[in-house]
C-alpha cells in the first residue's frame, strides 16, 4: 500500500497530512491566480504557473517513491528557515506586481514568452533527471547520510549542482514569461538564495569527502557546465 508523502525542506508529511498539505499548496497557488486573473489568468503567465503546480506535484510524488537513506546530521534549522524564507520570497516577487516594481522592462513578444517557457520546461527536465540520479541521498536540508556517496552520473557528470541549477532555471523562466520588474527582483533573491547555499554545501561535501570532492571540484562546474 502507497502512502502519500510530501517533504518540503525539512518538513516530511505523511498519510492524510501529505494529502491535506498538497491540497492546500494547490488551493493556494490557484487562488492567487484567481485573485491576479487579469494578470495571470488571462496572459501567458498561467502556463508558467501550470508548469510549478507541476513541478510541486512532481517533486511531492517523488518523495513517496523514493526512501532517503538515513541522517547523521544536517545543517541547522534556523539556516534552513532563512533558506525558505528567501525561497517564499523570491516566489511571492515573482508571482504578484508588487508597487513600485510594477513595470515591464522586457520587450513584448511572442519569442520572449518561448524563450521563457522553454527554459522552464528545460529545467523542470533537469531537475527530474538529476534527482533520479541522486535517488535516495537527496534531501531539501544540507546533510549527511548514512553510506553517503559521491553522484557523479547523469547531469552530475558535468555540474555540481544541477538540481539548483533547475530551480534557478524555473524562476528565470517564469521572470523571462512575465517581462516585469518585480519578477527579476524575485529571480535575484533565489539566486542570492541558491549561492549562499552553494556556499554551505560545498563545505558540507569537501569535509565528508575530501580528496576525492577536491578532484571532483576541480573537473565540473557549480551550476553551467564549462562556464561557472
Amino acid at each position: 500500500m502507497r502512502v502519500a508523502v510530501v517533504q518540503i525542506g525539512a518538513l516530511r508529511l505523511t498519510g492524510r497530512a501529505a494529502v491535506a498539505a498538497t491540497l492546500t499548496l494547490l488551493v493556494a497557488i490557484l487562488a492567487a491566480l484567481i485573485y491576479f486573473r487579469a494578470r495571470i489568468l488571462s496572459s501567458p503567465l498561467s502556463i508558467s504557473a501550470a508548469l510549478w503546480i507541476a513541478f510541486v506535484v512532481n517533486w511531492s510524488v517523488a518523495a513517496s517513491k523514493t526512501a532517503s537513506a538515513p541522517t547523521q546530521s544536517r545543517e541547522s534549522r534556523e539556516s534552513r528557515r532563512v533558506h525558505q524564507r528567501l525561497l517564499n520570497l523570491a516566489m511571492l516577487l515573482v508571482f504578484v506586481p508588487v508597487p513600485g516594481l510594477d513595470r515591464r522592462i522586457l520587450p513584448a513578444g511572442s519569442w520572449v514568452v518561448v524563450l521563457g517557457i522553454a527554459i522552464q520546461v528545460a529545467s523542470f527536465g533537469l531537475a527530474i533527471f538529476a534527482r533520479r540520479h541522486l535517488g535516495r541521498f537527496w534531501s531539501g536540508e544540507i546533510t549527511r547520510k548514512v553510506g553517503h556517496e559521491l553522484i557523479r552520473s547523469g547531469p552530475y557528470r558535468f555540474v555540481r549542482h544541477p538540481i539548483y541549477t533547475a530551480m534557478l532555471g524555473m524562476f528565470v523562466g517564469m521572470a523571462i514569461v512575465s517581462g516585469d520588474l518585480h519578477a527579476f527582483v524575485g529571480a535575484a533573491v533565489v539566486t542570492f538564495a541558491y549561492w549562499r547555499k552553494i556556499r554551505l554545501e560545498e563545505k558540507n561535501l569537501s569535509e565528508l569527502f575530501g580528496a576525492s570532492y577536491d578532484e571532483y571540484r576541480r573537473t565540473t562546474r557549480g551550476l553551467i557546465p564549462w562556464v561557472f
